[in-house]
């Protein structure tokens, strides 16, 4: 009995060790300190008055460079720019939410870097400046919530749908990552096919670990139909890189099939419309997912890993 118990025990040991081991991304954050305090620029400059246009001024000079008054009393008495102000306002007009996923995502990001201040937290509207919806610098974030009002908003009416389905709310704090990263990796020099998949695949698994708990959908920001896809098909994606020799090219038609921006990634099949685009950012993240499982490498260890490294101790076999 006392062997079988001891047998039992192992076991479990043994079993909660690799579990444990698995889930090295389930940190507790919660002693870590990240004040965020959102301003609404948003709300202030559209319910100004000429007469308190001076105060607001003051509160943000950075969005007034020199122009007379009048441009600005114009802007907000503009018919169309308080439609738009009063629509970002029926999806955000408390912004709860949005500040309890900033202060997790800066908790987790100030966990692995411990030199990372949070940054001052602006919203405003920019007409839908998709390319700018956020701007950060190492003190400064801005957010552009009319970017945000959900996929099937009019104002999105002329985007393609694989562009607004991420002009949602729920998108936010994943820009916000992505833009974090951004600012915390060095551009990619890479030329291989092989070695820019792994590099966009250590950016995702960055999301992973500033955002544990936000679907890999949103993250890498696919229909879940599109997802569900991607892990059907793992095998016959790899394979089709392997047997195409595209691992090591270099051809910038290969990164416009299978990394650009896109409804679907193009293998030239009848079923191409059913694939997400940039496919290939989504088969390196799964590379490097399977090299930080199978190696004990910090996160920091992870960014000062060459690509090629990377890729001969990953392992990485697809699921079937």
């Amino acid at each position: 009995m006392r062997k079988i118990l001891a047998l039992l025990t192992f076991i479990v040991v043994s079993f909660s060790c690799k579990k444990e081991g698995s889930n090295k991304l389930n940190i507790d954050v919660s002693n870590i300190e990240a004040n965020v305090e959102i301003e609404r620029f948003d709300v202030d400059f559209y319910n100004t008055t000429p007469n308190e246009l001076s105060i607001t001024k003051e509160k943000y000079p950075m969005f007034f460079p020199p122009q007379p008054d009048s441009v600005w009393i114009n802007k907000i008495n503009d018919k169309d720019e308080q439609e738009l102000f009063a629509e970002t306002q029926k999806v955000f007009s408390e912004i709860n939410r949005e500040k309890e996923e900033l202060t997790s995502l800066f908790k987790h990001v100030k966990y692995y870097n411990p030199k990372f201040v949070s940054p001052k937290v602006i919203t405003m509207l920019t007409n839908i400046d998709y390319n700018n919806r956020i701007v950060y610098t190492d003190s400064l974030l801005l957010i552009s919530l009319d970017a945000y009002l959900g996929g099937k908003h009019e104002f999105y009416n002329d985007y393609p749908e694989y562009v607004k389905q991420n002009n949602t709310k729920e998108h936010i704090v994943v820009d916000v990552a992505k833009a974090i990263v951004g600012k915390q990796m060095l551009p990619s020099t890479a030329r291989s096919f092989i070695d820019k998949i792994i590099y966009r695949g250590k950016k995702m698994y960055l999301l992973d670990a500033y955002l544990p708990t936000i679907p890999d959908a949103i993250k890498v920001g696919y229909s879940q139909t599109k997802l569900d896809w991607a892990k059907s098909n793992e095998e016959q994606i790899w394979m089709y890189f392997i047997e195409k020799d595209l691992l090591y090219s270099t051809s910038k038609d290969v990164d416009k099939r299978f990394l650009d921006l896109a409804p679907f990634s193009k293998f030239y099949m009848e079923e191409d419309n059913q694939s997400p685009g940039r496919i290939g950012e989504w088969i390196g993240w799964q590379i490097v997912r399977s090299y930080m499982q199978k190696n004990d490498v910090s996160l920091h260890q992870l960014l000062q890993t060459s690509e090629e490294e990377i890729f001969k101790k990953s392992g990485y076999k697809p699921k079937r």
